[in-house]
């Protein structure tokens, strides 16, 4: 055997090592995270942030414990235009985008590789095609940008005026919503192809109504901006359904139930 072949077949060997260790690696320190058990202060902070959290089920509260850990301690947090982000606003973060994956028993945002923090609204340069080819350049200030499936953008500012009572505005909601919107190609944990359908034409019906209101210059429940397209109705009535359940539940009954399903959770009993 030659000395290059033995160092390409150690070095072939490595890689393979590599590859099977590093799903294990990962394994273990997320079963480690989630063993861990959030400290007095951290719950206490998480209480100021998230208070439905005192009123679910004990074993609800507990796993959303397990689960903000295990999102912080895999998630990378960047603070962006000279913001420190603290243990406090990681775990106010995580707290309520792990609300969204509470009832399933799944992943915790596998693809998401970082939250960017920004101290208040931020601006995003645009361009956009008319029918007649013609290129505009426009900026959009923004609370909150799921990019993609790697990186969330948030508005801290925004993210500390979560609704108050009688507003349901809550910005990690509404991008964390998108987040599981796009990962699930518009039906989120929804793989049967004739109950994505009926979920699919719930969702234009409920988008019609909200539209139409809006026409009529009538008040909704949902916010206005929900008429925008189907990905930001489905991103502001997640806010809505967390924020506002009992209300929710009376004023749009129907749609209320099949976020029930969707979360396999049900926030108006707490």
């Amino acid at each position: 055997m030659s000395l290059a072949f033995a160092l390409a077949l150690a070095g072939g060997a490595l890689f393979i090592a590599w590859i099977v260790s590093d799903p294990v690696l990962a394994a273990r320190r997320r079963s480690r995270l989630h063993r861990r058990s959030l400290t007095d202060a951290e719950r206490r902070t998480l209480a100021d942030w998230l208070p439905v959290c005192q009123h679910m089920p004990h074993e609800l509260r507990d796993r959303l414990e397990r689960l903000t850990a295990v999102f912080i301690g895999e998630r990378q947090f960047v603070g962006c235009g000279g913001l420190e982000v603290t243990p406090e606003m990681k775990l106010a973060i995580a707290a309520q985008a792990c609300l969204l994956v509470l009832g399933r028993n799944t992943h915790v945002y596998d693809e998401l590789r970082a939250v960017l923090v920004y101290p208040s609204q931020f601006i995003v340069p645009e361009q956009w095609h008319d029918e007649h080819g013609v290129v505009t350049d426009e900026k959009r200030v923004l609370a909150g940008e799921t990019w993609d499936q790697g990186r969330i953008i948030l508005s801290w500012e925004d993210v500390g005026a979560r609704g108050d009572d009688g507003e349901a505005f809550n910005v990690v909601i509404h991008e964390f919503a998108h987040y599981l919107d796009h990962e699930s190609g518009g039906a989120p944990w929804i793989h049967d192809a004739a109950a994505r359908r009926r979920w699919d034409d719930l969702l234009e019906r409920e988008l019609a109504v909200v539209r139409d209101a809006e026409r009529r210059g009538e008040p909704t429940f949902l916010d206005p901006y929900a008429g925008e397209d189907r990905a930001e109705f489905f991103a502001v009535a997640s806010e809505a359904y967390f924020e506002e359940p009992q209300r929710f539940a009376r004023s749009m009954p129907s749609l209320y139930a099949a976020l029930r399903d969707v979360y396999r959770l049900d926030p108006a009993a707490w």
